[in-house]
């Protein structure tokens, strides 16, 4: 009997608008940078599991400045590095503080509060399972899925990213069930899906534009299957 579904967030219940290779290519060529979103899409997962590696050494946020914006350089000249020219250390720090300080906007897929309201009213736990920041409590709220989603769990918590078992570990621990009772639901099969057997969770990898139609999971196109899979 499932007891509780546990979800990825982005590019599952919201969406980067604009999305964010373009926001990032916009914003460096305001500082003689030129890059496509298609290369910076390209360069995203090695520099995000580069920035969560160095958070989890010791919290960025909290470091003295001088080393606080070395990592800031090292994350920007990741997501640059196919650019058309040469960047510079500062050319990275300043497109990032650029692009920060405009800040990123989401959107609710539409099928994400219907799916959960949906959930809910089968008495389902659910919560997020997440490589994200400290920053999941106000996208959740600004989403709108406060009162649905209770447990978060993100790979600065668990200190590691999906795949790795432990982050779906620590989400089972404080939801209290077994991963026999769990369900994930998420985009990417290796992250997600892989993730999710690591721990002995059935996962469900959400397809919506019907790419991934040979893989060996359960594949829905729309949020509110997941209700058929309890």
């Amino acid at each position: 009997m499932i007891k509780a579904v546990f979800f990825d967030y982005f590019n599952t219940l919201v969406y980067f608008d604009p999305p964010r290779e373009k926001h990032y290519a916009d914003t460096a060529a305001e500082f003689g940078v030129r890059i496509s979103p298609t290369a910076i899409a390209a360069a995203l997962p090695e520099a995000d599991a580069w920035w969560r590696l160095e958070n989890s050494r010791s919290p960025i946020k909290d470091r003295e400045q001088a080393t606080k914006f070395d990592a800031y350089r090292g994350y920007g000249l990741r997501i640059l590095r196919d650019a058309e020219n040469s960047v510079s250390p500062e050319q990275a720090l300043q497109m990032l503080a650029r692009a920060f300080s405009v800040g990123f906007k989401f959107k609710n897929y539409d099928d994400s509060l219907p799916a959960l309201q949906a959930l809910k009213g089968k008495n389902i736990q659910m919560g997020v399972i997440s490589n994200i920041g400290e920053q999941i409590d106000s996208y959740l709220d600004k989403a709108g899925f406060t009162d649905y989603l209770t447990y978060k769990v993100t790979s600065f918590e668990a200190g590691c990213d999906k795949p790795q078992p432990q982050i779906f570990q620590l989400a089972l621990k404080r939801a209290g069930v077994t991963a026999a009772e769990t369900l994930f639901v998420g985009d990417q099969y290796d992250l997600d899906v892989v993730g999710a057997r690591s721990a002995g969770i059935t996962p469900i990898l959400i397809d919506r534009d019907g790419a991934g139609a040979t893989y060996d999971c359960i594949l829905i196109k729309d949020l509110s299957q997941v209700i058929d899979y309890l």
